[in-house]
């Protein structure tokens, strides 16, 4: 084991699939000799060459557009988005052509087609980026969508979405892309059709608690661990599930967790309304009505454009606000 940026898990884990599949090719701008505006895909072209980590023109539609051509040839071609809100030029592409070939084809089409979204705030960047779009894919039918809150979940869910058959949104958190974490580069990685089942969209409990449940993925785990801390110096038990995938969703873990503790938050980054903690709130609320000792709380970012980066702090959920509506949740 290894402690391991989670921007250089990636790269692992990109260099792992291109060295096991020869039809794997990476798209994107900058992403060759530049390495990306993070550097997640430094080295790459220069160890595989420029026709496997191709620098695009910047068009977003034409990078999904050509990669839905290359999918349906044979290849398996793994887009970079530079920033999360760039990706609305590509928005066509994606939701009516990868996310519906499939279905239009009869299941005789299939698109394994990765998109890599760096999403989220916290970096003092400006508009468009520092977004959380990832509402917008789950509830478009034919796509999944996935992201990691850890070096070692980056570095095996990157390959198993590149090995699947389905094309998958592969939010990144770029406030955690230097965050270190232990990461066994010489893993292998299961890639069978129940390791992408078990292994990219199962949720996980990262801490185990009994008085409240609280839900996060991506960015907002890492908040959800340093509040369980602060609850716990409290004498609060929380119990923090890290969701992995918002689609499919694994809401069997999150009711067996609501069914134990009886009370449930659930924290994005992207707004509460019609957020992806919606959803999550209404099944849990359908499954756990005889269990629920209180409402389902959300928090998230609000219902406007995202601020300057000055104003990101009152936007994004912290400590405060997460520990907040576990205090209310607890009060009933």
């Amino acid at each position: 084991m290894t402690a391991t940026p989670m921007a250089r898990a990636i790269n692992a884990g990109l260099r792992r699939a291109l060295e096991r599949d020869p039809k794997v090719v990476l798209m994107g701008e900058d992403i060759g000799a530049l390495g990306g505006v993070f550097r997640v895909t430094d080295g790459l072209q220069k160890d595989f060459g420029p026709a496997r980590v191709v620098d695009t023109p910047l068009a977003e539609s034409g990078i999904v557009g050509t990669a839905v051509g290359l999918a349906m040839a044979g290849y398996r071609p793994v887009c970079e988005i530079q920033f999360d809100g760039f990706i609305f030029p590509a928005f066509d592409q994606i939701t009516t052509q990868l996310a519906k070939l499939t279905y239009r084809s009869h299941g005789d089409l299939s698109l394994p087609v990765v998109i890599r979204v760096p999403f989220g705030g916290g970096i003092g960047a400006v508009e468009h980026h520092s977004e959380s779009p990832e509402a917008l894919f789950a509830h478009t039918a034919g796509l999944r969508v996935v992201a990691p809150s850890t070096a070692g979940d980056a570095f095996t869910m990157i390959q198993q979405a590149i090995a699947s058959p389905d094309p998958v949104l592969f939010f990144e958190p770029k406030s955690r892309y230097w965050d270190k974490g232990e990461v066994d580069l010489d893993a292998e990685v299961d890639l069978s059709e129940s390791g992408l089942t078990t292994g990219l969209h199962a949720a996980r409990t990262v801490r185990p608690g009994t008085d409240a449940t609280v839900v996060g993925y991506g960015p907002t785990v890492k908040t959800l661990l340093n509040a369980a801390e602060a609850a716990a110096q409290e004498g609060r038990s929380l119990e923090v599930i890290d969701l992995r995938s918002v689609s499919p969703l694994d809401v069997d873990a999150v009711v067996a967790s609501v069914q134990r503790t009886g009370r449930l938050v659930v924290v994005h980054e992207a707004p509460v309304f019609l957020g992806p903690g919606a959803e999550i709130a209404a099944r849990v609320t359908e499954r756990c009505f005889y269990s629920l000792e209180a409402p389902v709380l959300r928090v998230g970012g609000f219902h406007t454009p995202y601020p300057a980066s000055t104003h990101e702090e009152e936007y994004l959920p912290n400590l405060d606000r997460v520990l907040d509506a576990v205090d209310r949740v607890m009060a009933y």
